[in-house]
């Protein structure tokens, strides 16, 4: 008869499989970075991620009332402490709706739970901290727009970014300075000053580029209604023709809020030590791209019009990406790199 050991290495090697094969269908850029990362670092990261996707996935469910939404981001939530609900779940899972690789990932939050409780524990009380308020947040915004998001201020826009980003700042942060040597406590102190901005400037970014997806498709509207309507529009009438010069002025605010935020992201990037090589790595490529992303943004103001969603090409993607890795040891060179990416396209010839 097979050993209780032989069965918990079996369904471990199983949850590792499953993560790393699920990871870059529900995100390929954080896939690429997370691979950045060795160890236990890398897998403390990947079970984090996949946690915090796990919660996005019941929030933004399209057809379950917002009762049962919180319902399950509280059973969520209780499995960090009691392993037979988290085994118990995905059967409460087997008929929500959603993208189909985020659908089956949530299908598979036992797994995910197998990998967290791999975790040394003090790698679990930082994940379990920050995931814990990430899903408060959410859960608190379901229950307040259960029709459908509709930030109404800027103050109620920064609290929501807050939650479902700012939490993972703090988190990797935290993660750092368990699993790096060369991030001792004064460096911790500053990178915990300017980790907020660096995870809230890449998810203001990723709003920008989806409005109208997001108010079409996922029938959330993030752009406050106060700004809006101090431009003459409204989350009713956001994507209507003769409303989107106000729609855009509006956006405004939100891309300069994105722009000071992203120097910030620059200066936590910056901040990390040279030794910390696979963490500066991490970093790189998701901000190269969100200053791609917002340079792209503030130069089509008729994609808002034509429902178009913003994406570098994949050459620059390419590009950054050869380049990031070139330069990771310099703050020069990376300083110079984000510069460049702001200006103008950043491809390079031979890169395909």
């Amino acid at each position: 008869m097979e050993s209780q050991q032989a069965k918990d290495t079996a369904r471990f090697e199983h949850a590792e499989r499953f993560s790393r094969a699920i990871l870059p269908e529900v995100s390929r850029t954080f896939a690429l970075s997370i691979r950045m990362l060795p160890g236990g670092l890398g897998r403390a990261v990947r079970t984090a991620y996949l946690l915090c996707r796990i919660a996005d996935t019941l929030e933004d469910e399209p057809e379950l009332p917002a009762s049962e939404k919180a319902a399950l981001l509280d059973s969520l939530t209780l499995c960090f402490d009691d392993a037979a609900i988290a085994d118990l779940l995905p059967q409460r899972l087997v008929s929500i709706a959603g993208e189909r690789a985020h659908v089956r990932l949530a299908q598979h939050t036992d797994l995910v739970f197998v990998l967290y409780r791999s975790l040394p524990a003090g790698t679990r009380v930082h994940v379990r901290r920050w995931v814990i308020e990430m899903i408060g947040g959410m859960r608190k915004f379901v229950l307040l727009y259960p029709h459908g998001i509709r930030i109404q201020s800027l103050e109620e826009y920064k609290e929501y970014c807050y939650y479902v980003a700012g939490t993972v700042g703090y988190l990797l942060t935290d993660l750092w300075h368990e699993h790096a040597p060369s991030i001792g406590e004064r460096q911790y102190r500053v990178l915990r000053e300017k980790c907020r901005a660096f995870a809230e400037a890449l998810q203001t970014v990723n709003i920008l580029k989806d409005v109208a997806t997001d108010a079409e498709q996922e029938n959330s509207i993030y752009i406050p209604e106060d700004l809006l309507k101090a431009h003459g529009s409204s989350h009713a009438l956001i994507l209507s023709p003769e409303r989107l010069g106000g729609t855009r002025d509006a956006l405004a605010t939100l891309v300069k809020l994105a722009w000071h935020d992203l120097e910030g992201a620059r200066s936590y990037l910056l901040l990390i030590p040279r030794r910390a090589v696979p963490i500066r790595l991490f970093c790189v490529l998701p901000l190269l791209f969100a200053y791609a992303t917002l340079r792209d943004l503030t130069r089509t103001p008729q994609a808002l019009a034509r429902r178009d969603v913003i994406k570098i090409s994949r050459r620059e993607v390419k590009s950054l990406t050869i380049f990031g890795f070139l330069v990771i040891l310099s703050n020069s060179g990376l300083g110079w790199l984000a510069d460049r990416a702001m200006r103008r396209p950043f491809v390079v010839a031979g890169v395909r």
